[in-house]
């Protein structure tokens, strides 16, 4: 937490060679200065000293909070020595936060405790260094973590082994960790060598060597997540896009958002406005909100004339689903009516009590509604009593198209999964993009957007259970979780639908 608020803070971050630009987006403002001190201006690697140097030159620019961010441990193996000792030669002052270690984080992703009752001894060692005693690490109760790179982790298991260690001892190779990427192989120090020929590892990788490694069999449990590596396509735009994105993540998958419709205010405002007056005015009995992007567009409204939550003393309220309801909670509401069953405007109708008029001193309802949306709520509650005033509360316009890279990757299949939201996003994103390559999966939020999908000639494999963002992915977890049961059962390895795509189009059967 210190961390994050010091990145927050900073005036210039210098960085290492994986916590990259993106990774700093979710801390840093745009205008903070990025000093890439992995390589130099000519594509070197700079050494411990060189960077000691950058760190030293951007601190010395007065009233400028510098942050150095640094891979792995700063404290093992990393320079923290010989950047602190440069600032402290040169009088700048600093504070060490540390990290949490790649020596321990990477094992324990991969689903291995380095020491356990059979053992309890840890040993870590960097393969680059060429003083290493290696007859130091040869007990079978020691556990041995090896860092460096791919090639010096090849040679330092060599030299483990020719010191004495038990070519039988389990080895787990780990390249990526902690990341959507990560893969683990599991062998034996004897196979290691034959193993790495064949298949090298990747940048970066970490190797633990001893009994502990036996427990990945039981407790591997990030690289068994449902969607573990799946790529997601979510068009929706960015803030609609967070509760999906955290869902994904929390299964293992990583997500892009490809925003398909921007939310503009109606050309007109006059009818909104009549609406929100008639709303102080006790013109309606029922206000029904069919999107969050709905409740937004009258909240900005309220605030505009100067109202609050309290504008809606006596007045009923209806939300379509889960994500309106909440939005409208976060608003000080809470709703009177949400549907128990299908969350949609035909699931809202079958609960949305009819007209009487002994009990119901208005017959009047307010829709505040997209300029696009469906006449069916609107003709279903006429045909039970009420009258509707139907009042566009926001435009939705088609967005850009995504960057070149983007199409490509939707229309080859490099996208494990689409997950589309509303009828809408299916066709927006055929329109800017394209369609989805035959292996993707898709998933739709509901019945009218499976439809429209399968108008589009896409094939839908998964339907959430209830019209909300995080049933939607929960579904699509559950479809992943078949797909590793069916591979299991076959006896196969579990490839992601993207491993599986082949040069086909989808088809639809007529």
């Amino acid at each position: 937490m210190r961390a994050a608020h010091l990145l927050r803070s900073a005036d210039v971050v210098v960085i290492d060679q994986v916590a990259r630009e993106g990774f700093l987006e979710q801390f840093v403002d745009a205008d903070v200065e990025i000093i890439d001190a992995g390589h130099g201006e000519a594509g070197q690697q700079l050494t411990h000293a060189s960077r000691a140097k950058l760190v030293v030159k951007a601190a010395k620019q007065a009233q400028r909070l510098v942050v150095r961010l640094m891979d792995g441990d700063p404290a093992t193996f990393n320079g923290l020595a010989e950047e602190a000792r440069a600032c402290a030669k040169a009088g700048i002052p600093f504070e060490i936060v540390p990290g949490v270690s790649s020596v321990s984080a990477v094992p324990a992703y991969a689903g291995i405790p380095l020491t356990d009752n059979a053992s309890r001894g840890l040993h870590v060692i960097s393969a680059a260094d060429t003083k290493v005693d290696w007859k130091a690490s040869v007990a079978d109760d020691i556990t041995v973590v090896v860092l460096g790179s791919p090639q010096r982790l090849a040679s330092g298991l060599a030299a483990l082994q020719a010191a004495g260690r038990d070519p039988q001892t389990p080895v787990a190779l780990t390249q990526r960790g902690t990341t959507i990427e990560q893969k683990t192989r599991t062998l034996t120090l004897g196979e290691v060598a034959a193993a790495l020929a064949t298949e090298p590892l990747d940048v970066p990788a970490i190797a633990v060597v001893g009994r502990a490694v036996e427990s990945r069999q039981q407790l591997s449990w990030w690289e068994s997540k449902p969607l573990f590596g799946w790529k997601v396509l979510v068009p929706r735009t960015k803030d609609q896009a967070g509760s999906m994105t955290d869902r994904l993540m929390e299964y293992g998958a990583a997500s892009d958002i490809v925003p398909t419709i921007s939310v503009e205010p109606p050309r007109t405002p006059q009818q909104m406005e009549r609406a929100i007056k008639g709303v102080v005015t006790g013109r309606y009995e029922w206000i029904g909100f069919t999107s969050a992007n709905a409740v937004r567009a009258v909240k900005e409204k309220f605030t505009e004339f100067g109202l609050d939550a309290r504008a809606f003393a006596g007045l009923k309220i209806a939300a379509v689903g889960g994500v309106t309801a909440d939005a409208l909670r976060e608003w000080g509401l809470q709703p009177d009516l949400v549907p128990s069953g299908e969350q949609s405007a035909r699931g809202l109708l079958e609960e949305w009590p009819d007209f009487d008029e002994l009990l119901d001193p208005i017959n009047r309802v307010f829709l505040p509604r997209a300029d696009i949306a469906t006449d069916t709520l609107v003709a279903g509650l006429q045909e039970i009593g009420w009258e509707v005033d139907d009042v566009t509360a926001y435009r939705t316009v088609r967005a850009a198209p995504p960057a070149p890279e983007v199409r490509e990757a939707i229309k080859s299949g490099k996208f494990d999964a689409v997950c589309f939201t509303s009828s809408s996003t299916v066709r927006n994103l055929v329109g800017i993009a394209g369609k989805p390559h035959a292996s993707t999966v898709v998933a739709c939020i509901g019945p009218a957007t499976a439809k429209t999908a399968e108008e589009h000639g896409l094939r839908v494999d998964v339907l959430a259970a209830e019209a909300s963002a995080t049933a939607l992915v929960d579904a699509l977890a559950d479809y992943g979780r078949g797909l590793a049961l069916a591979a299991e059962e076959a006896g196969e390895s579990v490839r992601r639908p993207s491993q599986k795509r082949t040069t086909g189009r989808r088809k639809v059967k007529a």
